[in-house]
């Protein structure tokens, strides 16, 4: 059976540099907190964090009812802030990118495809058999 290379086991991990990156509604005001969680699960699987990018969805860019949506289906993100994130991750070379938030097969692809790396999700790390 051929493993999912953007599904990488959390032992990939172990001595990578890792970028979290979490999109949270404007009024979320626990953003710091839920990367620190997911900070320390990725330091428990020896990982190393290299950075942390938020993408905020607020009132201005769409109204308040939108604030829980995904700014893309295909990447959850606005597509700059995919880019910026994108250009960091190259520039701070980073194995792999750690998402707070759930992510599809196919947010998976295209989000690894787009960073140059493996994109798990922080649910990943605690998965069964990961």
């Amino acid at each position: 059976m051929r493993r999912d290379p953007t599904r990488p086991p959390a032992s990939v991990l172990a001595g990578a540099a890792v970028a979290l990156v979490g999109l949270f509604s404007a009024k979320d005001n626990q953003s710091d907190p839920k990367l620190d969680l997911l900070a320390a699960a990725v330091e428990a699987h020896g990982g190393r964090v290299a950075g942390r990018h938020v993408q905020r969805r607020g009132v201005s860019h769409g109204g308040a009812a939108k604030m829980t949506e995904p700014f893309s289906r295909r990447t959850l993100l606005s597509a700059g802030r995919a880019r910026e994130i994108a250009q960091a991750c190259r520039a701070a070379e980073v194995d792999v990118v750690v998402f707070v938030n759930p992510l599809t097969h196919h947010q998976r692809v295209a989000l690894s495809d787009m960073f140059g790396c493996f994109v798990i999700s922080g649910e990943d790390l605690s998965a069964p058999g990961r």
